[in-house]
């Protein structure tokens, strides 16, 4: 089957996530009996769960969101503690063209309705937590999303058939014992689980997802805040004015993500402890490995810091045991706290899914991201998918796969595989004429937001076909796999970061074939070229062959 559909839209319906498109499968029916079936269960009515529903719904697919809380966003309803989100919302650029606009606009989600952006719900350049709560509870309740609420998926595991789509079905069993099945189970729950270190009295610690953020509560004391992110920064932020001084203690040093140019580093709404720190006031900023501290409480309820390997030595008092003196020696952790407060992030909750799945977590990661492709779909069960935050060991700390600007349109990209995958839709593209190859290539690096966002990640492909030729199929596939002779008309066009890698190791993941890069592979022999490609074998060829019409027609596949 051929990837190329005849008609599409050059805009923002454009890119494609660059791995290999399985061959697109029979629709089998649904099983007769047992729970009730859906083709699609979505977990989670966060920004991930309603931007894939949105998809579902456009294509009139059988889906149903599952969602614990009463409400959409239920995230937003108690994050950021302190309620200021630190994604932007720019909402004047000085241009008209809605895809170009949506590079700075970091809270939307994509949708037909122009109602539906999020500058209609904040005039802050850092909107209120609130906001996003209200605009995902308009985006659901307008477009007529098929969202369960007041229903918490409480077990899922699978149940093998070999009349399945995947050779298997999920089942969703709910708080109430009610189970539901489906072929393809999306998992758009975030990171919701405290990241705890445990070490001698990490007792004491009291947590960022419950600690006060009434600043009273801190007025003269002498504050410890363990962690070196956003969330340390914006707690530090909240209580700067009405503390004795607050300490930071983390690993390693601080990022900055001006400097970093990743967002998930500290942001410069938050550092205003930097600035205390820099400029010699009392607030410092301590690095030391958790693992190797101990905190003990003293006589007079205070705490203190020391090694745990002093603690290990006997069964001492707190107030007999020796301070740190060697290379962790730091005279400020000599001073006792009132409160030590943990602030070292979040993990996925894996407690919900059933070993029969394999939704682990390891490898670089370790308890933070289940384990998935470079598409998405988890390493262990065909058919699981994992959506939004949770999703970024794709692209931690390379791209903006984790927040809202980035996972909106893998998203996309995600539901454009399942729709070619299970129901034999081609991937959007379009045809223009290879006259206007250069400026339709310029325009879209110009305003295309999924690519500028997805940097490495995401790209568009063009094949070029002689006049009243037709592009052959084509699929993406390992380069060293590449046994048949090579064929002309591949360009892959995507933005990447100075430095990044280039387009042929990054933006064609490996991963999902074992190998660092992929070719397109076609079933006419072609000549091969490539952008920006480190393979001086591969060279451009002429538009024009002898006794060739000298007009061909690129299809660009985005």
């Amino acid at each position: 089957m051929s990837l190329l559909a005849a008609a599409g839209l050059w805009g923002p319906p454009g890119l494609l996530l660059t791995f290999a498109l399985h061959p697109a499968l029979c629709l089998r029916p649904a099983p007769t009996s047992g729970p009730p079936h859906r083709d699609y269960c979505v977990l989670g009515a966060g920004p991930a769960g309603l931007q894939m529903a949105y998809f579902l719904q456009r294509a009139g697919r059988d889906y149903a969101v599952f969602e614990r809380a009463p409400r959409p966003g239920s995230f937003f309803t108690r994050y950021p503690r302190h309620r200021k989100l630190i994604s932007i919302n720019k909402r004047h650029t000085g241009k008209a063209n809605a895809e170009f606009n949506l590079r700075h606009d970091w809270n939307s989600l994509l949708s037909h309705d122009p109602r539906l952006l999020f500058r209609h719900y904040s005039s802050a350049y850092f909107p209120d937590a609130g906001d996003m709560v209200r605009y995902l509870d308009d985006f659901a309740d307008r477009l007529g999303l098929h969202v369960l609420y007041n229903t918490t998926i409480a077990h899922v595991t699978l149940n093998k058939d070999r009349q399945a789509w995947n050779g298997h079905y999920f089942i969703l069993t709910d708080q109430m014992g009610h189970a539901h099945r489906c072929s393809v189970l999306l998992v758009a729950t975030g990171l919701s689980v405290p990241n705890q270190v445990d070490f001698p009295g990490s007792e004491y610690t009291e947590g960022y997802e419950s600690v006060s953020v009434d600043p009273k509560d801190f007025e003269g004391q002498n504050v410890l805040i363990l962690g070196r992110g956003n969330s340390a920064f914006e707690t530090a932020e909240n209580i700067l004015g009405v503390t004795n001084f607050i300490h930071m203690l983390s690993r390693s040093r601080v990022r900055l993500s001006w400097a970093t140019h990743y967002v998930g580093d500290l942001r410069a709404i938050n550092n205003g402890l930097l600035d205390t720190y820099q400029l010699k006031s009392l607030d410092g900023l301590l690095e030391s490995d958790l693992t190797d501290l101990a905190i003990v409480k003293d006589r007079e309820g205070k705490f203190r810091v020391t090694l745990k390997f002093f603690l290990e030595e006997g069964n001492q008092s707190a107030d007999a045991i020796t301070l740190p003196q060697d290379d962790n020696d730091n005279f400020a952790m000599r001073v006792a706290y009132d409160r030590v407060i943990r602030c070292l992030g979040w993990n996925f909750d894996f407690s919900i899914f059933d070993k029969s799945l394999r939704l682990s977590s390891g490898g670089e990661f370790s308890k933070k991201y289940p384990l998935v492709k470079a598409s998405y779909e988890s390493k262990g069960s065909r058919g699981l998918f994992v959506l939004g935050t949770a999703s970024h060991s794709v692209d931690y700390r390379k791209s903006a796969g984790g927040f809202i600007h980035g996972f909106r349109y893998t998203a996309r990209a995600i539901h454009r595989l399942l729709e070619h995958r299970h129901h034999g839709v081609a991937w959007p593209s379009t045809e223009h004429p290879v006259s206007q190859l250069t400026s339709s290539i310029i325009r879209r690096i110009n305003e295309a937001s999924g690519l500028y966002q997805m940097f490495g990640v995401l790209a568009d492909v063009v094949l070029l076909k002689e006049a009243g030729g037709e592009v052959p199929p084509c699929r993406l596939g390992p380069a060293s796999a590449h046994s048949h002779p090579p064929h002309r008309g591949r360009f892959l066009d995507g933005l990447d970061r100075p430095g990044g890698a280039h387009l042929t190791s990054e933006a064609l993941p490996g991963e999902l074939f074992g190998h660092r890069s992929a070719k397109l592979l076609c079933s006419n022999p072609y000549t091969q070229w490539g952008a920006r490609t480190h393979n001086p074998e591969i060279k451009r060829p002429s538009l024009h062959q002898p006794g060739q019409p000298a007009t061909p027609t690129p299809a660009i596949f985005h």
